[in-house]
């Protein structure tokens, strides 16, 4: 059973060609593509089934989604010697839920609002001043390629609190759980 055929266009252009690049494919005029997409035309059966493979060939090659397109380039950064409390005020100014946490140049953990929680429920409000971020922070969240498709990213995202990108060795941006929304727009 193949898929419905006015999914034609919502998959051509998530995979990032052209009309007519998908007409030369499949071996039918580019108009051709055209009034299927439109739905003026009803393509045979394996005219259909042409289509549909060469999209399905081409999702995996694709390289119109990758981590690079969906990070955020400001990565906002903490200090092992940061305070839970720092923590939490910069997670509030900023709206965020998550932040890494860098000594000098190396990645050393992450911080989030679960972990703050959870250290809270431990030893309670009065430890907040002085808890430093060394003693409550989770682990180094996963490193990934600016070029990785962004298909690997979903489950990632489901079981760190966020990813962080490189780019030729250096961490240049972070994924969180609302980026990884980004992808289904």
């Amino acid at each position: 059973m193949l898929p419905r055929i006015d999914s034609i266009k919502q998959m051509r252009l998530k995979i990032g060609i052209t009309q007519k690049k998908l007409a030369s494919m499949t071996g039918v005029s580019t108009s051709m593509i055209n009034q299927i997409e439109s739905g003026r035309s009803q393509p045979s059966y394996h005219t259909a089934k042409k289509i549909f493979d060469n999209l399905a060939s081409l999702e995996g090659k694709s390289s119109f989604h990758k981590a690079g397109d969906f990070c955020s380039k400001d990565i906002v950064k903490l200090k092992p010697s940061n305070t839970l409390l720092d923590a939490i005020k910069k997670m509030h100014e900023l709206s965020i839920s998550q932040i890494p946490v860098f000594n000098g140049q190396e990645l050393v953990g992450v911080i989030s609002e679960d972990g703050i929680v959870k250290h809270l429920a431990d030893v309670g409000e009065s430890e907040l001043k002085n808890a430093k971020l060394s003693d409550t922070m989770e682990s180094v969240p996963p490193i990934v390629d600016y070029d990785t498709p962004a298909n690997v990213l979903v489950p990632l995202i489901r079981y760190s609190k966020c990813i962080l990108v490189s780019k030729k060795s250096k961490i240049i941006g972070i994924i969180t759980a609302s980026d990884t929304l980004k992808m289904m727009e």
